[in-house]
């Protein structure tokens, strides 16, 4: 008898995006005149900025010489990168860390998900929610979530993020052991000031819990206020790793390439009392698991941290951000009311008279043939709400606001 791991058998038939595409593409047949505008999975449409091109042309001739040659590299990543990470990301906002402290991978959704191969099934999570559905997928997968009933999982710690609460997680009454935050935050596009993250960090340190922070946006924060890194607040490399990608921010979708920071004063006891490094947990699990992330990848994101990698970024991330500008303003206009964007490239809109989000992206669909995410699909306290991405071309996003507008 072959015996499986069950848990995988709880997780719902499809991933939430699939649904939506299945959605999209019945749609088409039906209706093969319309125009769909797609603002609805996060993926990035400009193109690599030049030095990154250049850097995998070079790159790539470099494998096809054998004094240039690279064949496997090491699992946690290259020390070209990782300097540059760790001067970019680190130093240059006065935080002290360590190029061995980096782990660089195939993307952070990659690394959020395979972060619960080194901690144990009976850990209780908290999750900020509504939420990336890898979070609480990956915790399905690995026993952490009870059963699902009434439309959430038992054994979860919901921490709601609300109009109502201005989408600021509450601390628990429950104590979790492991914290799953996101700012900025997708899907909402909100951002959690330095005060809210010190209040994470401070109970974390309290309550010997782990905080799981993602950062893969902090490229679009705008506002002083909101850093960029868990990192910047005292104590959290007690407490914290943070995930950090460059598909955002510097079109890596295609790509594949993200990192994870674990400090090397991260510890946890066992339990039997000894002292269990994070850090070294993790470098054993890649060394298993992982053979790194490919070299021309990795030459690719060190011309990102380039001066000319970082204008040309720097604009795309402009191109997008004003995207958000013009689905902020056309949605107001139009009488919705409005979160995020502001220091994400996602829009969080309520939907009219609190309604299914699943029924609004239908009449959108239908309506006026843009597509979106049902809020409800990143979790129970997503509905209500409905998510629009800043990731698309300019002139179609402004087509896709006059639309809506016009539908409203």
């Amino acid at each position: 008898m072959v015996h499986i791991n069950e848990h995988f058998l709880k997780l719902s038939e499809n991933y939430l995006f699939a649904d939506i595409a299945k959605k999209v593409s019945e749609y088409a047949v039906a209706h093969p005149e319309a125009d769909i505008i797609r603002l609805g999975i996060g993926d990035v449409t400009r193109p690599i900025s030049k030095p990154v091109i250049q850097a995998l042309h070079a790159a790539v001739d470099e494998m096809g010489n054998a004094a240039t040659f690279q064949g496997y590299g090491p699992y946690e990543g290259y020390n070209f990168l990782r300097n540059k990470i760790v001067a970019h990301d680190f130093k240059a906002r006065g935080i002290k860390m360590e190029a061995d402290e980096i782990f660089v991978s195939d993307g952070a959704k990659s690394d959020v998900g395979n972060i619960t191969d080194i901690l144990g099934g009976q850990n209780r999570v908290a999750v900020s929610d509504p939420v990336y559905p890898a979070y609480i997928d990956t915790n399905v997968m690995s026993g952490c979530t009870g059963e699902f009933i009434d439309g959430q999982w038992s054994d979860i710690v919901y921490l709601p993020c609300t109009a109502e609460n201005k989408f600021t997680p509450a601390l628990p009454s429950i104590r979790p052991d492991v914290i799953y935050l996101c700012s900025p935050n997708n899907p909402t596009g909100t951002a959690l000031n330095k005060t809210e993250i010190k209040k994470w960090v401070d109970y974390a340190l309290t309550n010997n819990s782990l905080i799981l922070f993602d950062a893969a946006y902090e490229a679009y924060i705008h506002e002083d206020d909101v850093p960029h890194s868990i990192f910047e607040i005292e104590g959290a490399k007690r407490v914290a790793i943070e995930f950090r990608s460059f598909s955002k921010t510097a079109g890596f979708t295609g790509l594949r390439c993200g990192y994870a920071i674990i400090p090397k004063e991260l510890t946890v006891k066992t339990s039997n009392g000894q002292t269990a490094s994070l850090n070294q947990l993790w470098i054993r699990r890649q060394a298993t698991k992982f053979n790194g992330t490919a070299y021309i990848i990795q030459k690719a994101a060190e011309a990102v941290f380039s001066d000319e990698g970082q204008r040309e970024t720097q604009a795309t991330i402009n191109y997008y951000m004003e995207n958000a500008r013009t689905i902020r303003k056309g949605l107001l206009q139009a009488g919705y009311k409005v979160f995020g964007g502001v220091n994400a490239p996602y829009i969080w809109l309520e939907v009219p008279e609190k309604g299914s989000s699943w029924d609004f992206f239908d009449k959108l669909l239908n309506g006026c043939q843009v597509v979106g995410t049902p809020g409800v699909g990143f979790g129970p306290h997503g509905e209500g709400y409905f998510r629009l991405t800043a990731f698309g071309d300019q002139q179609r996003t402004i087509e896709a606001i006059e639309r809506i507008k016009k539908f409203a």
